[in-house]
């Protein structure tokens, strides 16, 4: 079927004729590798968004190869041509948002309305879900619930989250410094906590902020920070994406730091790339510019400084990189010098070890046995290595690979933590 709509405007129609469509990409998309169809792939997907620009296919037609993008955007460092593959997904996947507005149900609207405006972006409503779930497991409601096998109502995919679920930390964080006690202050930094991060892994905050004091870091956190709009803006959501990033740049502009750090792969790629939110001669352009210049990972900021090390026992150690932080953030060679440094640590590289773990965002839990064939393929080269320990950086990757280990057998054998996790256990710090 032919639109009678022109989506030159709206899709990046540009953008895609930078394809020479060699196909370099496709030995990089996890999606050709599973599924093995041209329409699952790169290339295929932007001459999809070619075409339906050009009227020759219908909005329809682009909708399931590209919902079923991962978005790991690992094809654009394997691009010749660095085509601008996340542009080009965006704008389709606002387009097919838009789209199918109008045919939208009522309860559809009601519950991306509540999660995208009322949930993501209040970091009062995740306190108190994050508080809920702490008192769930510290009564132990989740071992009854299991014995009653009342999760049955669930999908799949939230049986299996439920099951994974890490132990989750309650109270309401409030606007803080943290000085350094003795010495010359190396950077002064703003800490960015994310909106899912803190509230299923807390302590990984926690730590990160020790850590930057114990390598000589001026800590700032900021409590008008909210949600940095990734998942909005992967869901087509783009107008509240802005929205957030404006509150974000408004909320960190506050303070002369040097960086704003945060400990989240997703959340990182999301802010680096604030100015592409806004167009050139728009106002706030040159300020989510600024700000993105100075969005780092830990990762990059810790690896300039000397962590206060300890003696360590020995420890096989694998890594699952964000893609985000390694495709888009281009943050690769730091994390995997921080493993190796810590004392005592292996650290195991392992077959495709960049590929994307199916995480992505809410991917593995709307396209579940897509994201789990994925998922499966990386369990089978990281076990491989066999290691001790599972490095993640990112929350999405971190449920993602303690999925993979009960999957594989491998609970109690082998432990999925942040890498903010095992430097704050190298160095003493609780």
């Amino acid at each position: 079927m032919s639109s009678t709509m022109d989506y030159t405007t709206s899709l990046a129609y540009d953008e895609t004729f930078a394809c020479v469509q060699c196909g370099y990409c496709l030995p990089s998309c996890p999606t050709y590798i599973t599924m093995k169809k041209e329409s699952h792939s790169p290339r295929g997907r932007i001459n999809l968004v070619k075409m339906a620009a050009e009227g020759k296919i219908s909005i329809d037609d682009l909708a399931g190869p590209m919902e079923l993008c991962l978005g790991c955007r690992a094809c654009e460092p394997a691009c010749p041509t660095n085509v601008q593959y996340g542009k080009i997904l965006e704008s389709a996947l606002s387009t097919v948002s838009a789209y199918r507005k109008e045919y939208e149900t009522v309860k559809q609207k009601t519950i991306k309305k509540v999660l995208f405006h009322h949930v993501f972006p209040k970091r009062n409503v995740l306190g108190f879900i994050g508080s809920g779930l702490h008192w769930y497991q510290s009564w132990h409601l989740d071992d009854l619930v299991k014995k009653l096998n009342l999760t049955r109502v669930l999908p799949e995919s939230m049986r299996e989250m439920e099951a994974i679920m890490p132990e989750v930390l309650s109270g309401k964080r409030k606007e803080e410094t943290t000085a350094v006690k003795e010495g010359e202050t190396r950077f002064k930094v703003a800490f960015f906590t994310g909106c899912v991060m803190d509230t299923f892994f807390r302590k990984v905050n926690d730590l990160s902020m020790k850590l930057l004091t114990a390598s000589g870091c001026e800590v700032h956190f900021i409590e008008e920070q909210t949600c940095c709009g990734a998942l909005h803006q992967h869901s087509g959501e783009r107008d509240k994406a802005k929205e957030l990033a404006m509150a974000n740049i408004e909320a960190f502009e506050q303070l002369d730091v040097d960086f704003v750090v945060n400990s989240i792969g997703g959340c990182g790629a999301a802010m680096v790339e604030y100015h592409h939110l806004f167009e050139p001669e728009d106002a706030w352009y040159d300020r989510a510019k600024q700000f993105a210049l100075k969005s780092k990972d830990i990762s990059t900021i810790l690896h300039q400084v000397d962590l206060p090390f300890k003696e360590g026992a020995p420890l096989n150690v694998a890594y699952q990189p964000s893609c985000h932080l390694t495709n888009v953030q281009r943050v690769v060679d730091e994390p995997q010098e921080l493993i190796s440094k810590i004392p005592g640590v292996k650290f195991l590289p392992y077959p495709d070890m960049n590929m994307c773990c199916g995480s992505a965002g809410i991917y593995n839990l709307v396209h579940y046995e897509e994201s789990m064939e994925i998922l499966d393929m990386k369990m089978k080269n990281i076990s491989s290595v066999h290691p001790d320990v599972i490095l993640t950086s990112n929350p999405g990757c971190h449920l993602q690979m303690l999925l993979g280990v009960k999957r594989e057998g491998l609970e109690g054998k082998v432990r999925v933590m942040h890498l903010v996790e095992l430097l704050a256990e190298s160095c003493n710090i609780q």
